[in-house]
């Protein structure tokens, strides 16, 4: 609240006021009422819209919409309630106005439009998706078929790759969605003082972690980095402490370097395939569980099949992987089933 005199000096200033802009009454009282103000000239305007008939009479304004300074600089957005005052010959003596802070309505308001706007932007995108991964499902189908014999297994991991990127998208827009429903929202550095809004899923809405997976160090094998880093998040996500190699060669050499309670290794890879690798494996370290990966049913050089009869403990089907599947399939190789 905010009191002049008939010259526009600030007669009273009370605490709400020195809250809000920053200023004590000892900096305020007996300074012309342009101080709080961007300007001179909007002061005046707020002065025309007492006298006017436009807000709530001559000689009153109701909730009218203006800035006020803080002595910070920052601008801050009010309403004002306020009156002219009279002496007891009718002329003006002063005026006297509330001002109600509308920063935090202003910030609901532009929060709630953004929301809306989320909602219809995460709608209209999901359908495009779904087209996507349809189309993905004909393309394998219609690849395989012309391939018939030959190996597809490059062409297959790429239409998986595609899949898991579609899947990303989606649970990007589905954090959008609870974030402009609930109002619940979270923060990260971007660049310097600069933060971004954190879109990535809360694992605590997802699921709650298997206990089975807790502590397990576990070695993810694939030539697909996007794979790799998926196959890694999901199973971090349960617990597991999780490492990646791009080859066979390169995870012996991380199985000589550490001690892992399981690998789960891609069949078909450049150099060192699958089936190479379990053998290595079988030699080197005799009690290491080790699951296989496949993105397709077709096995031209039965690297399944050959290590299958050679003790393999199961093969996991990546289109894309399911975590309940994933963990049963792990949790069953480690004895924690």
């Amino acid at each position: 609240m905010v009191a002049t005199d008939r010259a526009g000096t600030v007669s009273f200033y009370n605490d709400g006021a020195s809250l809000i802009l920053g200023y004590s009454p000892r900096e305020t009282l007996g300074q012309y009422v342009g101080k709080l103000y961007p300007s001179l000239a909007e002061a005046r305007r707020v002065m025309r819209a007492m006298r006017g008939e436009s807000y709530g009479g001559s000689g009153v304004c109701d909730a009218f919409q203006t800035t006020f300074v803080s002595k910070s600089r920052e601008e801050i957005p009010v309403a004002i309630s306020g009156a002219i005052l009279y002496d007891d010959q009718g002329d003006e003596d002063g005026t006297i106005g509330f001002a109600k802070d509308l920063r935090q309505i202003l910030r609901k308001d532009k929060l709630a439009t953004l929301g809306e706007v989320a909602i219809g932007l995460s709608h209209e995108i999901n359908n495009p998706l779904a087209v996507v991964l349809n189309q993905a499902e004909l393309l394998e189908s219609d690849v395989a078929d012309l391939a018939r014999e030959r190996d597809i297994s490059v062409e297959v991991e790429r239409i998986d790759a595609i899949r898991r990127e579609v899947a990303r998208i989606s649970e990007i827009l589905e954090r959008v969605g609870e974030m402009a429903r609930g109002d619940e929202y979270t923060t990260v550095e971007y660049i310097g003082p600069a933060r971004m809004i954190d879109l990535r899923p809360r694992s605590d809405v997802r699921h709650e972690p298997d206990a089975r997976m807790k502590g397990l160090h576990i070695l993810v094998v694939d030539d697909d980095l996007g794979l790799c880093r998926s196959m890694s998040e999901m199973l971090e996500r349960e617990g597991a402490r999780v490492e990646t190699a791009s080859d066979g060669r390169e995870a012996l050499g991380k199985l000589e370097a550490s001690e892992f309670d399981l690998v789960l290794s891609d069949v078909v890879m450049p150099g060192m395939d699958g089936y190479d690798l379990y053998r290595a494996i079988r030699k080197r370290f005799t009690d290491l569980p080790v699951l296989m990966m496949t993105g397709f049913h077709y096995d031209k050089d039965h690297i399944i099949k050959r290590s299958r009869i050679e003790g393999l403990r199961g093969v996991v089907f990546k289109k894309p992987v399911q975590r309940e599947r994933l963990v049963e399939a792990i949790a069953e190789a480690v004895g924690r089933s």
